[in-house]
């Protein structure tokens, strides 16, 4: 880049040789473009009738999804600008669970909405601060119209909260077993109470069956670990044990490498052969004496330690993964060597023996064991479950919800549309146009759903536009191609989806348009030659001769 100062002074050169520098209105054009593509590969898996992508990447890898923050993942997105629109549909994951395509989608639109202005020469920072405003104006009437579901019976919230997760699984791929899944989901999310953990809600996949053999463990469930032999004598179902939780080995330790012992004596041999055997005994002798009839370790349990336990009529099992071992601690309300009341049992589910620890007293734990056809299918599955549970969780929290199907979307334009009349100046204009970019919602569901989009909006706009207020919770209606009263059909979404979306896609877009350059440094070629050369340092080419040492 270079910067003239005058005639008869030389070029100042600011930047390194082959830096590529673009700035004005081209590059800000440029970058809306590169973000209205990114929201295009995910608008059609928006909705109930949402098409799944299959993606395929250079590990030979298959993912099938219609989530919005997986697709954005996994895409692996290399332009700049269009990384942002990757950040908030992560963010949005993370801090609700849901709404994510949503998210990307009204980025993207309101970016298009935005880009006949700036090429008219309209000044960026005058869209922003109409945006920012029209945002607050959308947040405060979210809040203005969603309903609490505090202070409703148990049953009476369980149902709210299923409503909510079925609406949630209706866009995914188990959609046809959303209810089934809905009241899992809900029973797995009050099973933990006020629990922050998400993982105490655990998902084990086994393939095979079909989705209706999917179960809800009220407690622990986790695969049977690797047994040697003597394991098949141990019981199989306890009623009321003690349960040991350990983090140690119970096997004859092989010695280090490099331990060396110098004896004098051959005789003095077996006793430190007696040692280790004692070392193992001791161990042994104290988790019976303990009292416990369910022995669980992180470590390995050996064969020697199997055959003890089972003629003590002790279940045990070894190299439990980490994640189960504290969920079993966090049921059993301990850590290690635990007195609890609860039962456990073994049971085959498809081809695999489940160990299933139930009725736990400090049960702040569940797992859901998903039974599905192909793996893709689960994988698919334990995301939707992911979601939902989010969702469930976040609506036990925030305990006000907004109706669905495109209605909020609706109500909100139709209210900034309304606003934006009493308004002077050009910002009238971006209220406006940020108005007609939250009615992508509703197009976008009847488009993915086969509908004629322009007729449905016209109807929900003159629904919409009643004094009265009545046509507030009217939105798309997937099944008949017409529109429903989205709160009298169960469509329902937590207040707080709709609210991160609108600020995480009005600071995205806002970004995006307060950007006026782009700076790219060129890759330096001798650098990557050097980093090349240094990492191929050490490594032998070939079976040639070595050079000779001078």
């Amino acid at each position: 880049m270079y910067a003239k100062r005058s005639r008869s002074q030389p070029q100042i050169i600011l930047l390194k040789e082959g830096t590529d520098t673009s700035q004005g209105k081209p590059q800000l054009v440029s970058n809306i473009n590169a973000c209205m593509a990114v929201a295009d590969v995910v608008r059609t898996t928006l909705g109930p009738r949402g098409m799944d992508k299959l993606i395929h990447d250079d590990k030979g890898n298959t993912t099938i999804s219609n989530d919005g923050a997986t697709i954005m993942k996994l895409l692996d997105i290399v332009h700049p600008a269009s990384k942002i629109l990757v950040d908030i549909a992560k963010s949005q994951d993370s801090e609700v669970g849901d709404g994510t395509t949503t998210v990307v989608l009204l980025a993207g639109e309101f970016l298009k909405e935005a880009k006949p202005f700036i090429e008219d020469g309209v000044h960026p920072q005058n869209i922003i601060r109409s945006y920012r405003t029209a945002s607050y104006l959308a947040i405060e009437k979210i809040k203005e119209l969603a309903v609490s579901i505090e202070g409703k019976s148990l049953e009476e919230k369980k149902s709210l909260l299923a409503k909510c997760a079925a609406t949630t699984l209706s866009s995914k791929l188990i959609g046809g077993e959303k209810e089934f899944f809905a009241t899992m989901v809900v029973d797995a999310v009050i099973a933990i109470g006020n629990d922050d953990r998400l993982n105490m809600i655990g998902i084990k996949k086994v393939p095979g069956g079909t989705m209706r053999d999917s179960f809800l463990v009220d407690g622990v469930a986790f695969k049977k670990t690797f047994s040697y032999a003597g394991f098949e004598q141990q019981p199989k179902k306890f009623v009321n044990p003690k349960i040991l939780v350990l983090n140690i080995e119970l096997e004859l330790k092989s010695e280090k490498e490099n331990a060396e012992i110098r004896l004098s004596d051959p005789l003095q041999y077996q006793s430190i052969v007696d040692a280790e055997w004692n070392i193992i005994y001791d161990k042994l002798d104290k988790c019976v004496k303990s009292g416990a009839k369910v022995v669980l370790s992180r470590l390995a349990i050996g064969d020697l330690a199997t055959q003890y336990f089972a003629d003590r009529d002790i279940f045990c099992a070894g190299r439990v993964t980490e994640e189960d071992l504290l969920r079993v601690a966090a049921a059993t309300g301990g850590t290690v060597q635990t007195t609890v009341n609860n039962v456990i049992d073994e049971r085959q589910v498809g081809n695999e023996r489940f160990n299933i620890f139930s009725g736990c007293p400090s049960g702040r734990t569940a797992t859901i064991v998903l039974r599905g056809g192909a793996d893709q299918f689960i994988e698919e599955a334990e995301r939707s479950l992911h979601d939902a549970i989010m969702i469930v969780r976040r609506a036990l929290r925030s305990s006000t919800v907004v109706a669905g199907g495109g209605a909020i979307d609706m109500e909100i334009s139709r209210y900034l549309r309304q606003h934006a009349r009493t308004i002077a100046g050009k910002s009238q204009l971006f209220i406006n146009s940020y108005a007609k970019a939250l009615e992508v919602i509703p197009r976008q569901l009847c488009d993915n759903a086969g509908f004629d989009a322009t007729d449905v909006l016209n109807k929900l706009r003159q629904k919409h536009a009643l004094p009265s207020g009545e046509g507030a919770p009217y939105g798309v209606d997937i099944n008949t191609g017409g529109i429903a009263d989205s709160f009298a059909n169960f469509v329902w979404e937590p207040a707080v989806v709709k609210i991160n979306a609108i600020n995480a896609a009005t600071e995205a877009a806002c970004l995006v348009l307060s950007v006026d350059e782009t700076v790219k440094n060129p890759k330096s070629e001798s650098a990557q030659g050097e980093a090349a050369a240094s990492a191929m340092g050490g490594r032998g080419r070939g079976r040639g001769r070595g050079m000779r040492r001078r």
